[in-house]
């Protein structure tokens, strides 16, 4: 029999391939191409529209460093919001934290979630059964723009700004986050891969200053199926000193037990960057001389 592979589609100029052990499912159709299957080295993968959504092997990576550095760096995180995040990854996450007192999660689709918890059961681990979870099945967008409560952390855990979840990414929608966070309140973002996508890491940052944060900036983590090397995470407050909390600090906290990328000396760690994304970040320039936009 052949070996199959799955290519991912999303980078122009860039593909990656995976050796396809078993299909699990697959469902084609006018508005989506949805695979799930399993790897010899990545566990169980998901991808939709050719484009990897995550692998059980790695996953940790991305939803632990989410999660962990607002909750832990704002200190007294009590309400937490989850934007996305229909695998349940970082909401596991969040859950691993006893202070927090109630998780709101804003899912478009409660189909995703459904999908997730049969497929993937893994990923959430439960935590859709969590007493202090409100799943609330609505539009992300429309939900921030209307009047409700305040949040301490706000994570969106979304797609890449493409279709659906391009809305996601707008300095209206970041106005609106803020808002809705409490004083001192942080909210995290998924930004991409700078060195592929350098536009849509500095131009979320642009937004994000634009919605009226007085700190804005990122930090790093490495998904290794997520191709191109460093992931950007994006954070904004209006309280400098979250970002800037000591390692002493963090250790004091509780941190829940079992983790397998986050600890306090990473986190700390995550917000120093190589000099070519600061310089992309400060003047839009890439370590090869191009301009970006």
């Amino acid at each position: 029999m052949e070996d199959q592979w799955y290519e991912e589609l999303l980078h122009q100029n860039w593909r990656q391939r995976l050796k396809i052990e078993r299909v699990v499912y697959h469902s084609r159709t006018d508005h989506q191409d949805l695979l799930v299957f399993d790897s010899p080295d990545w566990g169980r993968v998901v991808s939709l529209d050719h484009v990897l959504q995550l692998t059980t092997a790695d996953e940790f990576a991305y939803h632990e460093m989410l999660a962990h550095p607002p909750i832990l760096a704002h200190g007294r995180a009590r309400h937490v919001c989850i934007v996305g995040g229909g695998d349940g990854g970082t909401l596991r996450e969040v859950a691993r934290h006893a202070t927090v007192e109630k998780i709101t999660q804003v899912e478009i689709d409660r189909g995703v979630v459904e999908f997730c918890k049969r497929w993937i059961p893994e990923v959430s681990a439960g935590a859709f059964d969590d007493p202090r979870l409100d799943l609330v099945i609505a539009d992300a967008a429309l939900y921030m723009r209307e009047d409700g409560p305040k949040f301490d952390v706000i994570i969106v855990d979304s797609t890449d700004p493409l279709g659906p979840g391009a809305v996601l990414f707008t300095e209206e929608f970041y106005r609106n986050c803020r808002r809705r966070l409490a004083p001192g309140g942080i909210l995290v973002t998924q930004l991409g891969n700078p060195a592929i996508e350098p536009r849509e890491f500095v131009d979320c940052q642009d937004r994000q200053r634009a919605a009226g944060f007085a700190d804005v900036a990122w930090y790093l983590t490495v998904v290794p199926t997520y191709i191109g090397g460093f992931m950007t995470l994006g954070w904004a407050s209006d309280d400098p000193t979250r970002r800037k909390v000591r390692l002493e600090t963090l250790k004091s906290r509780p941190v829940p037990e079992g983790l397998r990328y986050y600890s306090p000396d990473i986190h700390v760690a995550a917000f120093v960057s190589p000099p070519w994304i600061e310089r992309l970040a400060r003047e839009r320039v890439m370590p090869d001389g191009r301009r970006v936009g």
